[in-house]
């Protein structure tokens, strides 16, 4: 049978005159310092985890803000996924708490997800939409992905070449085929995501194609495919059709 946890053999000291060796703030930090070498951060409250990741900084105190965080995002997967402006503007988080609550977050999500699939075997665009759609999950910018592969068509690596605007990314060919020339790469697939949700190619994403594949022609590093994410769908833009000369 197991018994409940119990707070009372946490016992402030009293010192002369009747008072506690320790304020209020001081006690409920040693506390959680008790419970935490105890039981772990499983034994605390968002709230107390959100104080730790905040820690000092400028603004109000760390208790104060992660208060107002709980209340206003009961559940911590809403403000995994707030912006940071929002942050700073509705909390008065400084950037130094913003970068910390944010990469502790970035940490949770990639300690949660399996490893990369190095090793995958690509022969069908169908074959990296599992690979794609983790490395999108909740993104609300363009952030432009290069799957490079061997000789087998295995995959290698996955790299983020760049992350855009609401609405774009800027994309060099240099940059995307730069990392296959150093790892030997035989092949290359690139991804980007559409945050507006609708994968269908756009006249810039065939021109960018178009490039990219004139430029690995030329290395003899061959451009498989080009796949657009949108929320329901991945687009294989050489299923889609692919352009044979980049516009002007």
């Amino acid at each position: 049978m197991f018994k409940e946890n119990s707070m009372s053999d946490h016992v402030d000291v009293q010192v002369e005159g009747g008072g506690s060796s320790a304020g209020p703030a001081e006690s409920a930090g040693s506390d959680r310092e008790h419970r935490f070498d105890r039981y772990g951060p499983q034994g605390m409250t968002n709230g107390e985890l959100l104080r730790c990741v905040l820690g000092p900084g400028g603004g109000p105190c760390a208790a104060e803000v992660a208060s107002r965080l709980v209340a206003r995002y009961p559940e911590l997967g809403l403000l995994a996924a707030e912006r940071p402006a929002s942050l700073v503007h509705g909390f008065g988080l400084g950037p130094a708490r913003t970068t910390r609550l944010l990469a502790a977050f970035e940490l949770g999500f990639r300690a949660a997800r399996p490893p990369r699939r190095a090793g995958l075997t690509v022969r069908s665009p169908a074959d990296v939409h599992p690979v794609l759609r983790e490395e999108f999950r909740g993104l609300d910018r363009e952030r432009f992905l290069a799957l490079y592969l061997d000789t087998r068509h295995r995959l290698m690596a996955a790299e983020t070449v760049s992350v855009g605007s609401l609405s774009a990314s800027l994309v060099h060919p240099r940059e995307v085929f730069k990392p296959a020339v150093a790892m030997s790469a035989a092949a290359v697939i690139v991804a980007h995501n559409h945050p507006s949700g609708d994968p269908s190619p756009s006249g810039d994403d065939l021109d960018l194609t178009a490039r990219l594949d004139r430029c690995g022609d030329l290395l003899g590093i061959a451009l498989l495919d080009h796949l657009v994410a949108g929320d329901e769908e991945i687009i294989s833009i050489r299923e889609y059709g692919w352009p044979e000369n980049p516009r002007n």
